[in-house]
């Protein structure tokens, strides 16, 4: 009896080291080199080629590749010069996944930025520099990735985001008088600042849902007011739209007229923490915050606007590819730099946009406001690939969309992972519409394999995002279906927390089956009103929002329509939509032109105190709350 034991001891033994043997272990550092094999002991330097070993292993059938295959970063900062690509050819497959993870106990970066170096005092009178200013900043030179100057948006200094030189910082913004559509122009009171020398100049408006960032092209004085004109192509753009534009409050009934303030001007570089970049000098202006010792400071500009890239088909699909443990960091976002941005909801930048009056669109539907889209980028953008996980991962540091959901993805799942300082939207998934598609068309594809379905994101912490384009949410939903949004906590955003669907349309699509259950989402609505703790659009049959809690609604100082904010809301087209069992801390709900077969049910502040504490992150993931703090 006892030899048998013995004998079944041995041959569990030699099999453990058989699976060992047989596994893939590809270790990569910042300080390796890619001549090296990848072991441990001597790991490669880049992620790119790591996953190219890993690949060739697969495609030449290699004995080694029967286990798992593990990519595993040792602790440090990975600065890539380019997006990483996983292609197809990079899958792994149910039974022996591909794993691009942090090595245990180590803090992993996969940063798109660029270290802004040798920081010197300021000499002399610099022009345009408020007088407050002279002599607190310092000056660095602009980097020239490619031989290029490095033009950028974002900065972030000793892993704070640092605040672009404007007038916003008093927190008091100034109401436009008048909007001449036809001369595009604008007319506003006597800017304080000189602003007529400012050849970078933005203005931002407030427009009810949506921030417009514009280009100024002149600024004409007449008195006590001054008359805008801008770039094009968003002048073009900015005065043809419908909706949402700016408004004027002529009744005297609603808030006053649109708030706007002025950005990216030295002249507006007048407290402690902010920059200014000079392109034109190739150099950056940054006046430190008390304590801030330039000599030692870690500065850093985004050069990428996307870190990775999961990009495959319907037909050739990437496939069973885990992150685990990994920070992507740094990323830029250039449009309104290069063309300015003009949103029509949730980030999405109008490209083209008009009003047809009566017309009748496939399915009968009728709308006067057309327009066609743009979608921002994202720090990691996903396509054609199914059984995608990120566990355990961080985006921070993000000038747009934090991680996109494309098109043609299933399966996938994101969980336990740290959203935060996200200039967009922190999760977004699905179809809105694009540049070959006006958005009130109800999407319903035949190859239903370019729609999104079956994600699951759960117990993640999205927080302070929607930080440079208000008008975006935590978590956005267009057209998809079976996604699965559950145990999140969503806070600190400046418009609404979690968005399903898109179209604006009672008309069949491909939207069905979403489930919003038990998500945590509080100090919503900082900035922008027409706005929902938890907020739909369009007909998505089978769908389910329940067992959420939502308090903290902010008083939004510029909301055109100050009455205008609900916890829960169901906007144009909403149609056989289940709310059920959700906490909130006041009774304050609406329907805007929704269609049949929505079902309200045991909402409001009278709901069960059982539902409202398990609402959000469960236990095992409560850690983020204090991981978020360090961030």
């Amino acid at each position: 009896m006892k030899k048998s034991k013995i004998i079944l001891v041995l041959l569990i033994l030699i099999y453990v080291f058989s699976v060992r043997i047989l596994a893939v272990e590809i270790w990569v550092s910042p300080s390796g080199s890619d001549r090296n094999p990848g072991t441990i002991e001597k790991p490669m330097e880049t992620i790119l080629m790591a996953l190219r070993k890993a690949r060739e292993l697969r495609r030449l059938n290699d004995p080694a590749v029967k286990e798992e295959v593990r990519i595993i970063l040792k602790g440090g900062v990975y600065q890539l010069t380019e997006s990483l690509l996983v292609r197809p050819e990079d899958s792994g497959t149910e039974e022996i996944p591909t794993w691009i993870e942090a090595a245990p106990g180590e803090q992993t970066v996969i940063s798109g930025g660029i270290e802004i170096l040798n920081w010197k005092k300021a000499e002399g009178n610099i022009i345009g520099l408020p007088p407050e200013a002279q002599g607190n900043i310092w000056v660095a030179d602009v980097p020239e990735p490619g031989g290029r100057k490095l033009e950028f948006r974002q900065l972030w200094v000793n892993g704070k985001k640092a605040v672009r030189a404007s007038n916003l910082n008093d927190g008091k913004l100034n109401r436009i008088f008048s909007v001449d559509s036809e001369k595009e122009e604008m007319w506003i009171p006597l800017p304080a600042e000189s602003l007529q020398d400012a050849p970078q100049l933005e203005y931002v408006i407030h427009q009810w849902w949506a921030i417009a960032i514009l280009r100024v092209k002149d600024i004409s004085l007449t008195g006590d007011s001054a008359c805008i004109t801008f770039h094009q192509p968003e002048s073009r753009i900015e005065f043809e739209h419908p909706w949402p534009a700016p408004y004027i409050d002529t009744d005297k009934n609603k808030n006053g007229n649109s708030a706007y303030y002025f950005a990216n001007a030295i002249q507006l570089l007048n407290q402690p923490g902010e920059w200014y970049e000079d392109l034109d000098a190739g150099k950056v202006y940054y006046w430190p915050n008390k304590g801030e010792d330039l000599n030692e400071v870690d500065a850093v500009a985004p050069y990428l606007e996307t870190l990775v890239r999961i990009e495959g088909s319907p037909d050739y699909p990437v496939s069973n590819i885990i992150f685990k443990g990994i920070s992507f960091e740094h990323t830029a976002w250039l449009r309104p730099s290069k063309k300015g941005h003009v949103p029509v909801q949730a980030g999405w930048s109008i490209i083209d946009a008009y009003r047809l009056m009566n017309p009748t669109l496939e399915g009968g539907s009728r709308f006067e406001n057309h327009h066609w889209i743009e979608r921002q980028p994202a720090g990691v953008t996903v396509k054609g690939a199914h059984n995608i996980r990120f566990e355990r991962c961080m985006f921070t540091h993000m000038g747009a969309t934090g991680l996109d959901f494309v098109s043609g993805t299933h399966h996938n799942l994101v969980e336990g992972c740290l959203f935060k300082d996200i200039g967009g939207t922190g999760i977004q998934i699905g179809f809105f519409g694009g540049p070959g598609f006006e958005s009130h068309i109800p999407y319903n594809p035949n190859d239903k394999r370019k729609v999104c379905q079956f994600v699951g994101i759960s117990n993640n912490l999205i927080t302070d995002c929607t930080n440079e384009d208000w008008g975006c949410v935590g978590i956005s939903v267009g057209y998809a279906n079976n996604i699965n949004i559950e145990h999140n906590e969503v806070s600190h955003v400046n418009y609404s927390g979690i968005c399903i669907g898109w179209g604006w349309t009672k008309d069949s699509n491909c939207m069905h089956n979403n489930r919003v259950h038990a998500n945590h989402v509080h100090h919503f609505a900082k900035q922008m009103y027409d706005v929902g703790g938890i907020y739909t659009l369009s007909a998505q049959p089978g769908t389910e929002i329940s067992n959420n809690s939502i308090h903290d609604l902010e008083k939004a100082p510029y909301a055109h329509d100050p009455e205008h904010y609900q916890y829960i809301y169901l906007d144009e087209g909403s149609s056989y939509i289940s709310v059920v069992n959700n906490w909130t801390e006041k009774d304050r709900f609406n329907s805007n032109s929704p269609g049949p077969g929505n079902e309200w049910n045991n909402n409001g502040p009278l709901v069960s105190e059982e539902i409202k504490n398990k609402a959000g992150l469960e236990p095992e993931y409560k850690d983020l709350l204090k991981l978020a703090e360090q961030y």
